[in-house]
């Protein structure tokens, strides 16, 4: 998305990825489909307007997917993807050493894989990287920056910021971590080479990009405490901010710095992509008019796509809970829906037992926030004011970061 001094829209585009590779606990992607879809989608939105009018870059991605390269950004192996759940070895020797109050937990978090990896990495390995970290170095031609919201799970201690000193008793490879800036930092210039490619301008600034969710955060323009957005994408996130940092990886749950507030929140593995192993989208559209939010099903599904969960429950092991299934599938699509509505729930009841305030408003992103029957489900369960943005696309967010890195003054 490309936006204007004033924050309106002035292009945009879009390039669909495969879905990633899924062995049992073991979920991979290549991300040269994330660079050539980066390509195919810049030059379609460059083609909507003079690209030398471009002023700055900013790039999200899934937090906790990381990846490995050697000093010149060369990919040495696939990724591990945000839901990658293989490093229960790694998570186990976490739980004993770090703190209670890291996000680095977990068998799915970023520091987990990177032990992982760790074990077999090549010898010309030089860097451990974000999706983000990744395409921002593609298009500077410079690795090893990221920002403080992709590097919460790889164990960055937010408080103090600074890589912290437990990691070197887990054996942490310290020369491949990067060095840690607030998220819309300028970073410097695109490299010549992207300049030519695009044809860009040679002064074009890159700045530091977020995590997804962060970013449809950052869209929607919520800024208040107690003011709150559920992700309804392929995965449940839910975020509220909040005058101070909730910390509580027993329950999945980290915050990201946002200016002078918090946003506090975790991510489920529920979601959009569990409902398209049942029905698909077409499917979906044809029955939505047909259900009936004000008659709850009574079914009490926990909706997984596969064993293991991030948040309110981080268990790794955990079964998903999908009977008994009615011979009705609008019955059924309506108490899936119901099931991913009650963990937005408890997500929320959890995050106000630990300190944060229960929202007072819920702004929701995503692709199943147009499900008008859905909304009126969640209206029911959450007994909050519930609106839609008229911004939540997170590449509209990170528009927003690279329009207020711009605006500040650039270091050498």
């Amino acid at each position: 998305m490309v936006i204007d001094a004033a924050g309106t829209l002035q292009a945009q585009a879009a390039i669909p990825l495969p879905a990633p590779l899924r062995r049992g606990a073991e979920v991979e992607q290549d991300p040269q489909l994330w660079w050539r879809a980066v390509e195919n989608t810049m030059r379609a939105v460059l083609a909507q307007i003079p690209s030398r009018q471009i002023r700055a870059i900013a790039v999200d991605g899934t937090s906790s997917t990381l990846l490995l390269t050697d000093d010149r950004g060369e990919l040495l192996g696939p990724a591990l993807m945000y839901n990658d759940a293989r490093s229960q070895c790694a998570a186990a020797y976490i739980a004993e050493v770090a703190p209670p109050t890291t996000a680095a937990h977990g068998a799915s978090s970023g520091l987990a894989k990177l032990l992982t990896l760790q074990t077999l990495a090549p010898s010309a390995t030089r860097h451990a990287l974000s999706p983000a970290d990744w395409i921002t170095g593609k298009l500077s031609g410079h690795y090893g920056v990221s920002d403080e919201h992709n590097c919460l799970k790889l164990g960055y201690d937010v408080l103090e910021r600074r890589w912290p000193e437990w990691l070197d008793r887990l054996g942490v490879r310290r020369d491949w971590l990067p060095e840690v800036v607030p998220a819309g930092t300028p970073l410097g210039a695109v490299s010549a080479a992207v300049a030519r490619e695009f044809n860009l301008a040679a002064d074009t600034l890159l700045v530091a990009g977020t995590t997804d969710a962060t970013a449809a955060f950052i869209a929607t323009g919520a800024c208040a405490p107690g003011e709150a957005v559920t992700s309804l994408g392929s995965t449940l996130v839910v975020k509220v901010l909040s005058e101070k940092p909730i910390f509580a990886p027993e329950y999945g749950v980290y915050s990201h710095c946002l200016g002078d507030l918090w946003l506090a929140g975790g991510g489920s593995n529920s979601g959009g992509a569990m409902l398209l192993h049942y029905f698909t989208p077409e499917q979906m559209a044809v029955m939505t008019p047909l259900l009936k939010p004000d008659q709850p099903t009574g079914l009490d599904y926990y909706p997984l796509p596969a064993p293991g969960e991030r948040f309110p429950i981080n268990d790794a092991t955990l079964p998903p809970r999908v009977t008994p299934r009615p011979a009705d599938d609008i019955l059924f699509f309506q108490g899936l829906l119901e099931g991913i509505a009650r963990i937005e729930q408890r997500g929320y009841q959890l995050l106000a037992s630990l300190g944060a305030p229960y929202p007072t408003s819920i702004l929701s992103v995503g692709g199943g926030a147009v499900n008008k029957a859905w909304t009126e489900i969640r209206k029911r369960l959450l007994n909050t004011t519930m609106t839609t943005p008229a911004q939540s696309e997170a590449a509209y967010g990170a528009a927003l970061l690279a329009l207020r890195g711009a605006q500040l003054p650039r270091t050498p």
